[in-house]
């Protein structure tokens, strides 16, 4: 993500069709596998992914041909609590999921 974020507009990339539904959808991903590898851990996980998107937003001010916009980092909010949302809709329809599995002790 960080490597699509920074290539110039020019380079053919994968895309939604609107730059704050990518926003959306990369960070809601991100947060729904953070929270699903990381349980029991959502505020450290949001709030590294926060980080990541102001690192994102920062290198692209500082390079020529994209520039930092705090709408983006509205979006990959919105993109985080969409996570969220997802994570929980999946622990409640397969209630499972939400306890990690044991490794049986030899």
């Amino acid at each position: 993500m960080l490597v699509l974020s920074l290539l110039p507009p020019s380079v053919p990339q994968p895309t939604t069709g609107w730059d704050k539904s990518n926003h959306l959808l990369a960070f809601g991903v991100l947060a729904l596998l953070g929270v699903r590898a990381w349980d029991g851990r959502v505020a450290a996980v949001l709030a590294g992914l926060m980080a990541y998107g102001v690192l994102i937003e920062w290198l692209q001010g500082m390079t020529p041909t994209r520039s930092s916009d705090w709408h983006d980092l509205i979006a990959d909010a919105g993109g985080l609590a969409l996570g969220l949302l997802a994570h929980a809709a999946l622990t409640r329809v397969w209630p499972g999921l939400s306890t990690p599995r044991k490794e049986p002790r030899a």
